[in-house]
């Protein structure tokens, strides 16, 4: 009967840890199924996509989990497969480094071009010669007499 109890609380334990393991897995595959980008959809990671080979690539990260692989292992199959642009984000390497700084000099550059625009714009403005400025002061006195009631 002792040992009847002994077997029965060992196989216990050992469930308790199969499920422990379990649900150590399914949160590393979460974890990779958000890191990775559907080749389908494109704007949704692999764990947002309901496309069928979104589903397809969260049974092989499942599988290759189950096998014992890394991370990291795990990634590289994907980009080896698909190309970096299966990343949802893209690593720092000089083949992306437009991708990343490509933003921040959009913004220099506009901000630039503005500096320069508003520059040239107030260097531009010059005052009225006394011709300008009586052909302006005719053109604002009959515009007030025809507006007169």
């Amino acid at each position: 009967m002792k040992m009847r109890h002994t077997m029965l609380l060992m196989a216990w334990a050992v469930l308790a840890l199969q499920a422990r393991a379990d649900a150590g897995l399914e949160q590393r595959e979460g974890a990779l199924a958000a890191k990775l980008r559907c080749v389908v959809c494109q704007n949704q990671t692999v764990a947002e996509s309901q496309a069928p080979i979104a589903k397809d690539m969260r049974e092989e990260i499942k599988a290759q989990l189950a096998q014992g692989r890394s991370d990291a292992e795990v990634v590289a199959f994907f980009e080896q497969r698909y190309g970096s642009f299966v990343r949802y984000t893209p690593p720092w390497r000089p083949s992306t480094w437009l991708l990343w700084c490509g933003p921040f000099l959009a913004v220099f550059a506009g901000l630039a071009l503005l500096r320069r625009t508003l520059k040239q714009r107030s260097a531009g403005a010059m005052p009225l010669t006394p011709a300008e400025r009586e052909r302006a002061n005719d053109w604002l006195q009959q515009t007030d007499e025809e507006n007169r009631p």
